[in-house]
């Protein structure tokens, strides 16, 4: 087994196998604590994965744990120093800043934690599939962000605010994977805020490339809903679908949306067409044992049976739109264009001018999902804030 020493911020790595340090990966290591892009396309499995993204402080064994926490204490107290030095750790190898000694106790700790967690914890069923997240959550967090503050006119407190705020932020989106019972991705503390970010200041974000484009699945949760119950997709808007399969065109679209959701998520009116099509109750009993709900990519959510159809349909579909990102992140590997970050259920890409051909490539690879073919809305622009829909597919 081995621990890659990497510092994130400069080309300085080695690995640490069996007491020594080296500088070439050795053949015969196959295990490690987490993925590193220096080990892409190697056959190592990563114990991180094993544990749904826990801290390895939280899985350190009983007999280990003594000498971790000292461990631990000690490289929290060499990185304060350096702070405190005001040393610049993106110019200097942290690794060559602390004593030799203490870097082998510290590896030898985290090998022993590793082993242990690869041979006690059952590797997970979808392994392929984290692994693949993974790697596009570390390619995102290595993504710098092209920020341009000059739309803001700074003439409002709420703008001076956030210019001001512009330059504490770190310009790289740092994603959690494992941050939300449902799947979805969430940020770290030390992130660009995207996730949270004011609507009217999204401008500030613009393309490395040319054109930044918006995908999303209409009326996805719907669709989600349609798809555990083994239903055919719409090939149409569905809330224009709703107005006349649902409410037999008594109402107008906005009024559709609105009920619908209302209903579906425990309301009381009364839609005997909407029971049919949308049930339920058979729904909740299939996917809610009374205190769990299990969903099928393997999630299991405590909730009351008012919160049950929600936690449901969001998390399976986080986990739908997950799954389609990891594909369209594999497709741009040998392109330009890239991801540029994702927003809840939504992905912007970084699309290049010479390669917008690729575009109907990348809409036809996100439409087709485990549950057939959802109907993908697209937005584009060149920022952030000002997208327009040039397509609704």
């Amino acid at each position: 087994m081995y621990f890659e020493v990497l510092d994130n911020k400069i080309e300085c790595h080695a690995f640490y196998y069996n007491g020594q340090v080296h500088n070439e990966l050795p053949q015969d290591c196959r295990y490690t604590w987490s993925y590193s892009p220096h080990l892409v396309n190697k056959q190592i499995d990563f114990a991180s994965l094993y544990v749904g993204g826990k801290d390895i402080n939280q899985v350190c064994p009983a007999h280990l744990k003594p000498d971790w926490d000292i461990a631990s204490a000690k490289l929290k107290a060499f990185i304060r120093s350096f702070l405190i030095s005001k040393v610049n750790l993106e110019h200097n190898c942290f690794y060559d800043l602390v004593p030799e000694r203490f870097l082998l106790e510290y590896f030898e700790l985290k090998n022993k934690i590793t082993k242990y967690v690869i041979q006690t914890y059952k590797k997970p069923h979808n392994y392929d599939y984290i692994l693949s997240l993974a790697q596009f959550v570390d390619e995102i967090k290595g993504q710098k962000l092209n920020i341009d503050s000059s739309s803001l006119k700074s003439i409002l407190p709420r703008e001076k605010t956030f210019k001001a705020k512009l330059n504490e932020y770190d310009p790289y989106v740092k994603y959690n994977m494992f941050g939300t019972v449902t799947g979805r991705l969430s940020t770290m503390p030390n992130s660009f805020p995207i996730l949270s970010m004011d609507k009217s200041f999204r401008s500030v974000i613009k393309p490395n490339n040319n054109w930044f484009v918006e995908l999303d699945f209409n009326g996805a949760e719907l669709r989600t809903f349609l798809a555990l119950a083994g239903k055919e997709q719409p090939d149409c808007d569905i809330h224009d679908w709703n107005v006349q399969n649902v409410f037999n065109n008594q109402m107008d679209r906005d009024k559709a949306k609105e009920e619908i959701f209302s209903w579906l998520y425990g309301g009381d009116k009364a839609y005997d067409v909407a029971s049919t099509i949308y049930d339920r109750e058979a729904i909740r009993n299939k996917y809610w044992d009374g205190s769990f709900v299990n969903t099928p990519y393997g999630r299991k959510i405590e909730a009351d049976k008012h919160h049950a159809m929600s936690y449901l349909i969001q998390s399976t579909f986080a986990d739908i739109v997950l799954r389609q990102v990891v594909k369209v992140y594999k497709y741009l590997q040998d392109k330009k264009s890239k991801i540029a970050f994702c927003v809840h259920d939504n992905i912007i890409l970084d699309l290049a001018e010479n390669e917008k051909w690729i575009l109907n490539d990348i809409v036809n690879i996100f439409s087709q999902t485990d549950y057939g073919k959802f109907m993908v809305n697209i937005k584009a622009g060149n920022n952030y804030g000002d997208m327009k829909t040039i397509l609704k597919n």
